[in-house]
């Protein structure tokens, strides 16, 4: 049996800021990430480790996450 999965490519940013935590047990970060090549930052939430610096593969990156309050 041949398996083969397609790789889709994505958008490369990189986490400037943690901004919080959010998720009904706190499982979800909430950060700052700025476009690799670009000056355009979006806040987005993230699931699992993460921290300052760390660099995430966008799938997209038109939706932007609401902001916790």
């Amino acid at each position: 049996m041949d398996s083969t999965k397609e790789r889709v490519e994505g958008t490369r940013a990189t986490v400037i800021e943690i901004i919080g935590r959010t998720g009904s047990r706190g499982g979800i970060t909430q950060v700052k990430v700025q476009l690799v090549g670009q000056q355009r930052t979006l806040i987005r939430n993230v699931m699992g480790p993460v921290r300052k610096g760390d660099t995430l593969e966008l799938m997209e990156c038109e939706r932007e996450a609401r902001r916790l309050r």
